[in-house]
C-alpha cells in the first residue's frame, strides 16, 4: 500500500503542518495534520466539485446512487491516482473477505459514495445507499434499478467508508438504517483509520473492521523513507500519536506567540483559539 501512502501525501488527503505551526480543529484543539480521505478521488479540486455535485443530486434519492457511480466511474477511466485507490480497495476486499459470502455493499452519505458506489459495481454486488436520515435505497449490482426500501431480512452486508475515528456515525446512522431493512453489517472497509478506537468499537459490536491505512507509526515512517515529510515532522506526528493533548499543551508552553497570534488571526481561527483559551482545553490555567 506504498502507492496509497504516497497518495495520501500527494492529493493532501493527508496534509502535516509545517514546523512550529500545528492545525487549528473545530473542536478548539490544535494538531499537527488533517485528513481529506476524499481527496484521493484525484486532488482537492475534484473532490470539492464532485462534494458540490453529490449535494445538488441527493435529494433525488432513487437516482443518486446511478448518477454517483457514472461520475466515479469517469474519474476512473481518467484519473490514475483515483483508478489505483479503487483497484486497491477492490484487490483488498478480495483477498480479505469471502466474496461470495458478500450479498450487498452499503455506503453513507456522503464521503463514502467516493469510494463504495464503484466497488459495489466492480465487485457485482448490489448496493444499499445510506442517507443521513437513515434512509436507504436499493440499488441492483448493475444500479439500473433503485427501490426505497426492500426486506433483506439475514443478509450480510460489507460497508465501505473513506475514514473512521471514533466509529460514531456506524453507530449513530449506518448500522440502524442497515438493520432496518432486516439485513447486518458483517465486514466493515474503511480507506483510513485515525487510530482512534474505531475500528476496535465496531469489532466490539460483532463486525470484522478492517482498514487499507492505519495513520500511525509505520505510515509516518514510510513517508520519511520516501522524503515526503522531514524528520522533524515524523517526530512531531509519533509524538501526538502517542499522547495527542500532552504534546500540543507542550507545544503551546514552548510557543506562547502561536496563540497569542491565532487570536489575531482571520475570523475562523480567531474562533477556533478562544475556543481553547475559554474551555482551558489544555489545562494551561491550572
Amino acid at each position: 500500500m506504498s502507492n496509497l501512502v504516497s497518495y495520501l501525501f500527494k492529493t493532501n488527503a493527508f496534509k502535516v503542518c509545517p514546523d512550529n505551526k500545528p492545525f487549528w480543529y473545530t473542536s478548539g484543539k490544535i494538531g499537527p495534520y488533517f485528513i481529506n480521505t476524499h481527496f484521493l478521488y484525484g486532488s482537492e479540486e475534484s473532490a470539492v466539485d464532485f462534494l458540490k455535485f453529490i449535494d445538488v443530486e441527493k435529494d433525488d434519492k432513487l437516482g443518486v446512487s446511478k448518477k454517483i457511480l457514472d461520475k466515479c466511474l469517469e474519474q476512473y477511466n481518467s484519473n490514475t491516482i483515483y483508478k489505483d485507490v479503487i483497484d486497491d480497495i477492490v484487490n483488498f476486499v478480495k483477498n480479505t473477505i469471502p466474496v461470495d459470502d458478500i450479498d450487498y455493499i452499503s455506503g453513507g452519505e456522503r464521503r463514502d459514495w467516493f469510494f463504495a458506489n464503484i466497488v459495489a459495481y466492480m465487485l457485482k454486488k448490489p448496493f444499499i445507499t445510506v442517507f443521513k436520515d437513515l434512509s436507504c435505497v436499493v440499488c441492483s449490482a448493475d444500479f439500473e434499478n433503485a427501490t426505497p426500501t426492500q426486506n433483506l431480512e439475514g443478509k450480510k452486508v460489507l460497508h465501505i467508508a473513506d475514514l473512521v475515528t471514533e466509529a460514531s456515525s456506524y453507530v449513530r446512522a449506518w448500522i440502524p438504517a442497515v438493520q432496518s431493512l432486516g439485513a447486518e453489517i458483517v465486514w466493515s472497509v474503511v480507506v483510513v483509520d485515525r487510530m482512534q478506537g474505531g475500528n476496535d468499537r465496531l469489532k466490539s459490536l460483532g463486525i470484522d473492521a478492517y482498514s487499507l491505512v492505519q495513520i500511525a507509526p509505520t505510515m509516518f515512517k514510510q513517508a520519511l523513507d520516501m522524503n515526503i515529510i522531514t524528520n522533524n515532522q515524523c517526530d512531531l506526528l509519533n509524538k501526538f500519536f502517542e499522547s495527542p493533548d500532552e504534546t500540543m499543551k507542550a507545544f503551546l508552553i514552548a510557543h506562547p506567540e502561536f496563540l497569542e497570534d491565532s487570536l489575531h488571526s482571520d475570523e475562523k481561527t480567531v474562533v477556533r483559539a478562544r475556543l481553547c483559551v475559554e474551555g482551558d482545553l489544555y489545562g494551561l490555567n491550572s
